[in-house]
C-alpha cells in the first residue's frame, strides 16, 4: 500500500503555508505533490537498470510556482485551455472572463495558484478546492475533489469530481510536463509517441478554435503510427506554425465517456515508457513551445529547461467548447457530478 509523508514546502507571498506530500508505492514509483495548485512536483520512475529518474519538470520553491508561467504539474481549472474572445453565452447571458492569454483569450483559470485542502485516504492523496461564484468571472460555486493514487502496477491514477450550484463550465486536467531522460536540460525530440487519435480541432490565427475538426491523415499531427516527436516538428504545416509546434487538441478514438487509450511515450535512452488512458474525449498534446518565455529561467536543481524540454498529455474536453455547440459540452449543472479518470502507467 502506498505510504504518504508530509513536509513543509514554504509559504506563499500572502503567508499561506504550503505542504509537500511524498507518496511511495513500495515498487519503485514515488512522487511529491504540493497542496499549492495540486502540483506534481517530482515523479520518480525506475529506468531499465532500476535507477530512479525524476521525469517531470518543475521548480524548487513556492515563489517560482507563483510567478512561473508554465503551469508545471498543476491541476488546471475551472476550464482548461483557451476560451476565445474571453467570453461566451450561457443560458442567454453573456459571461465575460479576464483575458490572460494575449488580449483576446482566457486560458485555464486560476486553480494552479490556489492552495487546496489536502488529506490522506487509504493511500490516496485527496485534494479539495472550493471555487466561489465569480472567481475568474465564472458563475456558480464549485466544489472540486482530485485524488492522486499510485497503484501496485506502477500507475499514477487521477480521479476528478466536481459539483456546482449554478450552470458553469468545468473542464479539469493536469499540466505535468514529462521528460523521460530526467532533469538533464534536454529536449524530448528523441522521444517516440503514439496517439490514439484520428482528428484534431483547428486553431484560428488568434489561437482560438474555429470549430472545425481536421483529420490527421497526411498531416504532421498523425501519430497513429509511432513516430519521433522531432521528426516532423519543423514541417511547414499552417496549424503547426500557428502554435510554433505541437500544442493541439487531439480527439481520441473510442466510446464517449468510456476508458480509452490516449497513447504512449517512449524513451530509448532510459527505457522508460508511459502508457496513458482516460475517460475524457480528447488530449492536449503539447511539447513546451513557450517555455522560453517563462519569467523563471531555471527549474529544479538550477537546470535551465529548453524549448521543447517536456511533453504534456493533458486529458480534457475540447478547448473553447463553450463557443462551439458541435463540441462535447463542458457545462456542469446543479445536480450533476463532473467525473474524470486518467491513468499514466509507467514501465
Amino acid at each position: 500500500m502506498t505510504t504518504i509523508k508530509t513536509s513543509d514546502f514554504g509559504q506563499t507571498k500572502d503567508g499561506q503555508k504550503v505542504t509537500a506530500f511524498d507518496l511511495d508505492n513500495g515498487n519503485g514509483l514515488s512522487m511529491r505533490a504540493l497542496d499549492y495548485g495540486g502540483t506534481i512536483q517530482k515523479l520518480f520512475v525506475p529506468d531499465r537498470d532500476g535507477n530512479p529518474i525524476d521525469i517531470v519538470l518543475g521548480y524548487d520553491d513556492v515563489a517560482s510556482y507563483e510567478i512561473g508561467t508554465c503551469f508545471y504539474g498543476a491541476i488546471i481549472g475551472r476550464c482548461a485551455n483557451r476560451i476565445g474572445e474571453n467570453r461566451f453565452m450561457l443560458d442567454g447571458r453573456e459571461i465575460v472572463l479576464p483575458p490572460n492569454s494575449g488580449e483576446t483569450n482566457h486560458l485555464h483559470g486560476c486553480f494552479h495558484h490556489r492552495v487546496f485542502e489536502a488529506h490522506e485516504d487509504n493511500g490516496a492523496l485527496v485534494l479539495k478546492y472550493f471555487s466561489p461564484d465569480g472567481e475568474d468571472g465564472y458563475p456558480g460555486n464549485v466544489n472540486v475533489e482530485v485524488r492522486y493514487l499510485l497503484t501496485e502496477d506502477n500507475s499514477l491514477e487521477l480521479l476528478y469530481e466536481a459539483t456546482t450550484d449554478a450552470p458553469t463550465p468545468v473542464n479539469l486536467t493536469n499540466h505535468t510536463y514529462f521528460n523521460l531522460k530526467g532533469q538533464d536540460g534536454s529536449t524530448i525530440f528523441d522521444h517516440k509517441v503514439w496517439l490514439n487519435s484520428s482528428a484534431f480541432t483547428e486553431y484560428s490565427e488568434s489561437l482560438a478554435q474555429t470549430g472545425n475538426i481536421i483529420p490527421v491523415e497526411g498531416t504532421p499531427l498523425d501519430f497513429r503510427k509511432e513516430e519521433l516527436i522531432g521528426a516532423r516538428y519543423e514541417d511547414e504545416y499552417p496549424q503547426l506554425r500557428i502554435t510554433t509546434g505541437y500544442d493541439h487538441n487531439m480527439i481520441l478514438d473510442g466510446e464517449e465517456g468510456a476508458m480509452k487509450l490516449i497513447g504512449t511515450v517512449k524513451c530509448d535512452v532510459t527505457g522508460i515508457t508511459i502508457e496513458a488512458s482516460t475517460t475524457e474525449p480528447a488530449v492536449q498534446f503539447y511539447v513546451s513551445n513557450f517555455v522560453g518565455f517563462d519569467v523563471v529561467k531555471s527549474g529544479k536543481g538550477g537546470v535551465v529547461y529548453p524549448k521543447n524540454g517536456g511533453v504534456c498529455l493533458e486529458a480534457q474536453h475540447y478547448p473553447d467548447a463553450v463557443n462551439h455547440p458541435n463540441f462535447p459540452s463542458v457545462i456542469l449543472r446543479p445536480g450533476e457530478v463532473y467525473k474524470q479518470r486518467t491513468v499514466y502507467k509507467f514501465s
